[in-house]
């Protein structure tokens, strides 16, 4: 392709972004700004100039998707064979590093990858040595802290003098444990492919300077979420030639809770002074009131760049507002405007719902399978599916039904036999007479099943906020029989689904948290639940570093919607178990009032219409 086809369709900025040359280049990039097409298109010209063959190029990303996606563009563009050019992750390129020079630094290049299970039972077999109970040191929560030490490139050495307090000193001893497990063993986790690849390059000058001498290029897309052991290796792989590119947005920037860290743009225009850095904030995704609404709700962060937004596409309508009376209310008026959007030509799988905690999913699944309307559960289970979910409905039906073999031995393998056996042992101290909410918190206090769970643990905080948002669900039904068959309809629904998946999956609406939705983009887009306590989160509420990631988080959500977004809050909301008045979301005093329209809805059936009862069926 010539260089003049080859810069076809793009604007001025992502023009000089594809053509630049000599020093490190920099491009902050907005959401649906095209940042994938000038990364690639960046590289093609790289070797359609001479300046590199692709063996020379190293594309590093964070999925296997978008990887493959510029490995193929590449090989459209430049028309030739580009089975030399690496294009992956930062985990596939140090997995190939520590695979072939791995015995350099006493790694078998036969390593076995340990999966989280894995790691999670080495750590259990290394506390019973030290004498040690899982009920004291969760494996989880020290499994997190190992991971946080190799995030940010600390050996098990340093964490040991630096340790502070008990636990932490008793955490440190496990990670220096735990390496020496892993080295006899020959296996790293996942976290060491990253960790031990740069520790490899930092150790090893002369393998660096080969490395470096193999790829004259880097490029690194979405660089705000690189932690700090990719924000080294990155720096090592640029070597004395500097020559790297990295593409990023600190506006997008909502992993910080596993070690992302956007300020990783600004350290390298500080390692390399010479940085270029070119602005890409034109979009072609969405329309400018929708643009203008998340410009204005991100520049009230003061603690990174901010880009500012804008496109040539008119708006179609304003941002649709709705307060409603409950969450129940609220998904209601969601099924209402799908299936207007259907008859105005949109298809269902062009619209996604979205919310901050996954617990939110439950109301939204009802009601779309009370409706009729197809959905898919992007990034995550059902609720009813959900382990511990399901673990908490078999001690209830094991209460209900003492003949329940098949609950029985679903607690035996969740629980263990001692705590089964103690949970067994205790039922007759349930009053079967007490309402289901109380006979749902006395099966979980009784069977000590909470402490699974680490609530420092960002994986187990979602799985506390299901069982909470269970004992809402308990709250409804006051009777137990009348709560476990109800369930049991939506999960028979469920099954009706199930059977019907793969059509579903090309066909249904997406339902996903927040976090899920980076880097997609739907027509139209229904953004629940804009409250304090959940947008920002009530465990971010009072820091203010956590509320500008939970703007950001908002931010993102805001731009994956192309033509139509709906934003809903509730008047009150049942969570765990109680019903309360909500307060609006800050985030939405950010948004000007004229690009909003307030929908007041009338025709909307009331809440109990869409609990399910015997009669439906």
């Amino acid at each position: 392709m010539s260089q003049s086809n080859l810069l076809d369709g793009l604007n001025p900025n992502q023009q000089k972004a594809v053509l630049h040359s000599g020093s490190p280049l920099l491009i902050l990039a907005g959401a649906g700004s095209g940042k994938t097409r000038v990364l690639t298109h960046r590289a093609a010209h790289l070797v359609e100039s001479g300046q590199a063959l692709p063996e020379n190029l190293l594309l590093l990303t964070f999925t296997n998707k978008a990887a493959q996606e510029m490995k193929n563009r590449m090989g459209v563009i430049i028309k030739s064979n580009t089975d030399k050019l690496f294009a992956g992750t930062f985990h596939s390129f140090s997995c190939r590093l520590l695979r072939k020079y791995g015995p350099k630094i006493g790694i078998d290049s036969s390593f076995t990858i340990y999966d989280a299970d894995d790691s999670e039972n080495l750590i259990r077999t290394l506390l019973s040595d030290t004498h040690y109970t899982p009920q004291e040191f969760k494996p989880s929560s020290l499994m997190y802290y190992i991971e946080n030490c190799k995030n940010n490139f600390i050996m098990p050495e340093q964490a040991s003098l630096s340790a502070s307090g008990f636990w932490e000193s008793v955490a440190a001893k496990i990670y220096v444990k735990y390496q020496l497990a892993l080295r006899k063993n020959q296996a790293v986790d996942f976290s060491d492919l990253i960790f031990l690849a740069t520790k490899l390059l930092t150790d090893d000058k002369k393998l660096t300077e080969q490395i470096n001498n193999l790829y004259k290029f880097i490029l690194v897309d979405e660089y705000q979420d690189t932690n700090q052991t990719q924000y080294l290796l990155t720096k090592l792989l640029a070597g004395p030639s500097r020559q790297i590119t990295a593409v990023g947005d600190a506006s997008q920037s909502i992993y910080g809770w596993r070690g992302a860290d956007y300020k990783n743009l600004t350290a390298l225009t500080r390692d390399f002074p010479e940085t270029t850095i070119i602005n890409l904030e034109q979009n072609y995704r969405s329309t400018q009131t929708i643009l203008d609404a998340a410009n204005s709700v991100i520049s009230q962060n003061k603690n990174h760049p901010v880009l500012k937004l804008f496109t040539l596409r008119s708006s179609l309508e304003p941002i649709h507002l709705y307060s409603a009376k409950d969450e129940i209310d609220e998904a209601q008026y969601v099924c209402q405007k799908i299936k207007e959007l259907e008859l105005r030509g949109l298809a269902y799988k062009d619209i996604a719902v979205l919310y901050r905690m996954n617990s939110q999913s439950r109301v939204v699944e009802e009601a779309f399978l009370k409706n009729k309307i197809p959905y898919v559960l992007v990034g995550g289970l059902r609720f009813y599916d959900r382990a511990e979910v399901r673990d908490v409905l078999a001690m209830l039906r094991y209460v209900h039904n003492r003949h329940d073999d098949l609950s029985l031995g679903r607690l035996y393998k969740s629980l263990g036999k001692r705590r089964t056996d103690s949970f067994v042992g205790s039922i007759d101290s349930i009053n079967k007479n007490s309402d289901s909410l109380d006979i749902l918190n006395s099966s979980i206090n009784l069977s000590n099943y909470l402490s699974k769970f680490d609530n420092t643990d960002e994986d187990d905080v979602r799985r506390l906020d299901n069982i909470d948002e269970l004992k809402s669900v308990a709250s409804t039904f006051p009777q137990l029989s009348d709560f476990l068959e109800n369930v049991a309809l939506v999960q028979n629904e469920y099954s009706l689904q199930e059977k019907n998946k793969d059509k579903t999956k090309q066909t249904g609406v997406r339902l996903m948290t927040l976090h899920s939705s980076k880097g997609l983009e739907f027509d139209a887009v229904f953004f629940l639940g804009f409250e304090e306590g959940l947008l920002p989160h009530s465990r971010s509420a009072i820091d203010a570093s956590q509320v500008e990631e939970e703007r950001r988080l908002c931010y993102v959500g805001i731009t994956r919607a192309k033509d139509f977004l709906y934003i809903t809050h509730t008047v009150r909301r049942l969570q765990f178990g109680k019903s309360g008045y909500s307060q609006v979301s800050r985030f939405l005093a950010d948004i000007p009032e004229d690009l909003l329209q307030n929908d007041f809805v009338s025709l909307l059936p009331q809440s109990n219409d869409l609990i399910y009862d015997t009669s439906d069926y």
